[in-house]
């Protein structure tokens, strides 16, 4: 049996035709004059930092200039350098859980200590300014946000956001992250708010995002981040000496996708919807099948199979145990004890249909039986 796998955590998209027409004329030009390609500035080429800035200006951080934002090789690398900067060893970084597994090794090796916030999948994830006052220690140096949140989907409106800050405004040594690598996935009634349009009196705000997401650009290594001056000056110093810049033809082809980004996400949004409600109507028809919020935002669903699980084993041991049952039975997910919820899977729907068919298939028979 050829495996299918829901796991990955990118999408069955096409390159956008103006980014591969940018990337290609890049490279026409060099060929043309017989030249090596130019070489970018660490922190990114002029015209696409002030693109990405007039973007956020757009989406209400009128503040934005391109000398906030640093281009990065991927946004996991935009991630580790600005951890790298901001802590020191043994700061605590606050993670409202689940959340995407790759934060706990990035957070351990920039010498953090990453601290666990649990939400709750019966409130849909609901982050109380309460719950976060009463996480907030002295030591917490960081409070790491995704929104949309990757595996659960959860999208955090403004005004939740609003709440939230009025609290990190009683702890000036308090950063606030959010990874908005999934901004422009969304299928809730209002467009994902950007943490930048909101007011930062203290300069503690920061935003990474990318383009392999919302963009269709996966494969290209082009990330971003938005910081305080001093901070992006700082993230951009450490990429000088530790790395080298994007590629110009990646980041003439991230500029163009940033120019058509809203054309490119509907396009992307019109691609997933049948597989989303394919996804979320299979996974109803389970048996024992929890009433649950749909997820607003990413491509993936976060299915509470706890039901499924082995009553003698520890949670973890059994979650671990259910997904290679999974396996065996042909489907790959990603196991929700990676990102701080045993029990639960993590699903994408960012693949080709006649594949999520066979899949939902493989699921059905396996997890009916074992319901039986």
């Amino acid at each position: 049996m050829t495996p299918i796998t829901l796991a990955s955590g990118y999408g069955n998209f096409a390159v956008p035709e103006v980014a591969l027409a940018a990337a290609a004329q890049a490279l026409a030009t060099a060929r043309q004059r017989n030249a090596p390609l130019p070489v970018s500035p660490a922190a990114g080429l002029p015209e696409l930092r002030e693109a990405l800035a007039q973007r956020y200006r757009q989406r209400g951080a009128a503040s934005t200039s391109a000398d906030q934002v640093v281009v990065t090789n991927g946004a996991k690398t935009g991630l580790f350098a600005l951890l790298s900067e901001m802590l020191a060893p043994g700061d605590e970084v606050l993670l409202p859980t689940p959340n995407w597994f790759g934060f706990f090794e990035l957070v351990r090796r920039a010498g953090g200590v990453l601290r666990p916030l649990p939400l709750a999948a019966a409130d849909n994830y609901a982050l109380t300014p309460e719950a976060l006052r009463a996480a907030l220690t002295p030591a917490t140096r960081l409070l790491l946000i995704s929104n949309p949140n990757n595996p659960t989907g959860r999208v955090y409106s403004r005004a939740e956001w609003a709440d939230l800050l009025a609290v990190t405004a009683d702890f000036p040594q308090l950063w606030v992250l959010s990874d908005e690598i999934y901004e422009g996935i969304s299928f809730g009634p209002a467009p994902v708010p950007t943490l930048l349009a909101l007011p930062d009196s203290g300069q503690q705000h920061v935003v990474v995002s990318g383009f392999s997401k919302s963009l269709a650009l996966a494969g290209w290594g082009v990330g971003c981040l938005v910081a305080p001056l001093a901070l992006a000056q700082a993230v951009a110093a450490r990429l000088f000496a530790t790395g080298v810049a994007v590629s110009v033809p990646a980041q003439l082809a991230a500029l163009a996708a940033t120019r058509h980004a809203d054309a490119i996400s509907a396009g992307l949004r019109a691609q997933l919807a049948p597989n989303r409600a394919r996804l979320l109507a299979a996974l109803a028809a389970l048996p024992g099948a929890p009433a649950t919020t749909e997820p607003e935002g990413t491509y993936y669903v976060f299915a509470d199979f706890t039901r499924f699980l082995a009553p003698e084993l520890p949670a973890a041991e059994a979650s671990a145990q259910l997904v290679q049952r999974l396996a065996a039975a042909g489907v790959e997910v990603v196991d929700g004890s990676t990102c701080g919820a045993p029990g639960f899977v993590r699903l994408s729907y960012a693949v080709e249909e006649a594949a999520l068919r066979e899949a939902l298939a493989r699921l059905r028979k396996l997890l009916v039986v074992a319901s039986a």
